[in-house]
């Protein structure tokens, strides 16, 4: 499907999704697919449309890529996260859940939550650390955090690229104590194909 762009066809959205099945790995085309759908106002669903009915050579990985598309992720390596975790075998956790006050206003915003067990899991960039305001603000609301019974459990870059095995025992080990269902008895291997970590 082409799209015309000052003057050029170039492929759509959509379309430049499934070419790039035969490009990308699983989880470096779902953080594409997720970005899409934050920027270029495509629903996860009508993604999923497309991918089902192309017959493109890289339709197969886009539709697998699809499957774990969602709405209002704010990073790639919230993305990336959220795959460790799921290709893992753990429940997928919930994206970008506001929690409200009584009268609806918005109080805290978690990256990754499980909500039944209490448990956050964020991704903590460096622009975290850089900027001193910001590192004060980050404190005070994992205080406020802990005052209402949640737990949170942080996770840098070297927990993804360097550590991904930490990452997941971490994730699952609070996921078993919270008692929070259907949390295997071991974490699956299939993430490694896909996080293979330095160590």
């Amino acid at each position: 499907m082409l799209v015309e762009v000052s003057g050029i066809r170039v492929s759509s959205y959509r379309q430049m999704f499934v070419e790039l099945g035969t490009l990308l790995n699983l989880v470096d085309l779902v953080v594409v697919g997720d970005n899409l759908v934050r920027h270029a106002r495509i629903t996860p669903a009508a993604l999923r449309e497309f991918c089902a009915a192309s017959a493109h050579p890289g339709a197969r990985r886009a539709r697998q890529a699809a499957s774990y598309v969602r709405d209002e992720v704010d990073s790639a390596m919230e993305t990336r996260l959220r795959m460790l975790l799921v290709l893992a075998g753990l429940p997928e956790p919930e994206v970008n859940r506001t929690l409200r006050a009584d009268d609806g206003q918005p109080i805290r915003r978690y990256d990754l939550s499980y909500p039944a067990a209490r448990v956050i899991v964020e991704y903590d960039g460096r622009q975290h650390i850089e900027r001193v305001e910001q590192w004060e603000t980050d404190l005070a609301r994992r205080e406020a955090i802990d005052d209402d019974g949640w737990r949170i459990l942080v996770v840098t870059s070297a927990g993804i690229y360097r550590r991904p095995e930490e990452t997941v025992l971490r994730v699952w080990r609070l996921l078993r104590r919270r008692r929070l269902p259907h949390v295997p008895a071991s974490p699956s291997d299939a993430w490694r194909a896909h996080f293979p970590g330095h160590g």
